[in-house]
């Protein structure tokens, strides 16, 4: 027999105090993220400049976007090359040096997750690369590979366009060591140690077994935590080619679609055009957090 829904004022009477204590979230919520969200798809469809009022302008953006911007087209191939790499390697990366690090004991474990998680937090510290690969014999690669002999002349790193997606590549893998990493070590903490005691009762004869069948099922909501974050982190690179490769970067190599989205809306202020670009790219992150949410729930 199906279970009959009771009123809402019966609800509020007995769980009020529940919801008068997320009320603060949900307010921050909804001015910071709802309606931000929502004026952006409002002003996707228009024209506007920040000096004259908006003017609707239906699906011209959208087409103009997708037909006629050659531009964002080459975005949309860097920035799915950089999401399909970076993204799985650092998703993998973060829960195995996890899994590692939570086997050492309490002091070394502190220092360790401290040495890894640093590059995340560490504000501008990946302009260290622009030093690594400047294009001058100052530069500790060219110099390096001079003395070894391995090229006559300087490299020019990031004046070359097949070398600069490799580099910021690397670069995103250096810094993707952050909160995905720290919530999977916390999953890793909180799994109950008496279910590895059932297991090898069961028939769990490995570590490989342990991690498919009891790790990995027990820490799901973290490893959806870290999917959000990465599938974020990976499509939303931006600051990171600016500062390294410059703006516009040679041949457009290392333009993504937030750096586009930079060039209307910060450098051109055509507010409707870049809205479109944003909301484009809200639903490119919405269906692969959806797609990668549906592999995880089949592990275990």
């Amino acid at each position: 027999m199906k279970k009959q829904k009771e009123p809402f004022a019966v609800v509020w009477k007995r769980h009020k105090y529940k919801y008068l204590m997320i009320l603060p979230f949900f307010l921050v919520f909804t001015i910071f993220t709802l309606i931000p969200i929502l004026v952006s798809v409002v002003l996707s469809f228009t024209s506007f400049n920040m000096v004259e009022a908006p003017s609707f302008e239906g699906l011209a953006n959208y087409i103009n976007l997708i037909v006629e911007d050659d531009i964002f087209l080459i975005a949309i191939k860097n920035t799915m090359l950089f999401a399909l790499v970076t993204g799985p390697i650092s998703y993998i990366m973060c829960f195995l040096f996890a899994w590692l690090i939570n086997e050492l004991p309490r002091i070394p474990r502190a220092i360790m997750t401290l040495v890894f998680y640093a590059p995340s937090i560490s504000g501008n510290a990946y302009l260290v690369w622009k030093l690594i690969f400047s294009s001058d014999t100052y530069g500790w690669a060219n110099a390096w590979l001079v003395k070894l002999g391995l090229v006559q002349e300087r490299v020019l790193w990031f004046e070359t366009a097949k070398y600069v997606m490799p580099i910021l590549i690397v670069v995103q893998l250096w810094l993707s060591l952050g909160v995905s990493f720290l919530s999977f070590i916390a999953g890793l903490q909180n799994v109950d140690k008496s279910l590895y005691e059932a297991a090898s009762v069961e028939g769990i004869r490995n570590r490989w077994q342990e991690l498919w069948y009891i790790t990995l099922p027990s820490m799901k909501p973290q490893l959806m935590f870290g999917a959000v974050m990465q599938i974020t982190n990976s499509l939303s690179v931006s600051q990171i080619s600016i500062d390294l490769v410059g703006f516009p970067s040679i041949d457009y190599a290392g333009h993504t679609i937030l750096t586009h989205l930079h060039d209307f809306g910060n450098l051109r202020y055509e507010l409707g055009y870049a809205c479109t670009i944003a909301v484009v790219l809200f639903f490119i992150m919405v269906l692969c957090n959806i797609l990668v949410q549906k592999l995880l729930r089949k592990l275990g």
